[in-house]
């Protein structure tokens, strides 16, 4: 069984309407979103052995927040550049190349794209947005990821910051 957690970056800032999209940092409430999130998954016993990020800073940083509560190594964040600002497809194309010896994983991207593939992944559930710092974890039934996108899926769960 394969666990992938898809992951949207924490609330940005706009403070700054200079600031290249790319370069946007996090706001306080994103600063103090995704820890929350973080010890969420930690609560529910869904860690992961592998975290993928866009290299925006936005989500770079979402990511090194969550990796702390984990106790995941920053320097082990893998940055992918295909994940920024993505179509749903690049998220097959990322998750091909993972090692099987990883059955957890976690990728940080960005809307629209990390909604579409929620919505690919599994017909159970369709969602209008995955918001700042929201996680959609899926499960596929494979030992490969090679094979993730024929495997069959199962919904976990869905969760945001804002969530009652």
């Amino acid at each position: 069984m394969k666990t992938l957690l898809l992951i949207r970056h924490a609330k940005s800032s706009w403070n700054d309407p200079n600031t290249d999209d790319f370069d946007r940092p996090l706001n306080k409430r994103g600063k103090d979103n995704a820890p929350e999130m973080a010890q969420r998954l930690l609560d529910k016993g869904v860690v992961p052995e592998l975290i993928i990020a866009s290299p925006a800073k936005r989500t770079r940083t979402t990511a090194k927040l969550m990796a702390d509560v984990w106790h995941y190594p920053k320097q082990a964040i893998l940055l992918e550049d295909e994940l920024y600002l993505c179509y749903a497809s690049t998220f097959l194309k990322v998750i091909t190349k993972i090692d099987d010896d990883f059955n957890t994983i976690a990728i940080f991207a960005h809307n629209p794209g990390i909604t579409d593939f929620a919505n690919y992944l599994t017909e159970e559930i369709r969602i209008d947005n995955v918001p700042t710092a929201g996680v959609f974890a899926i499960q596929a039934n494979t030992d490969s990821w090679q094979e993730f996108d024929r495997a069959k899926k199962s919904f976990l769960f869905f969760d945001y910051p804002r969530k009652d």
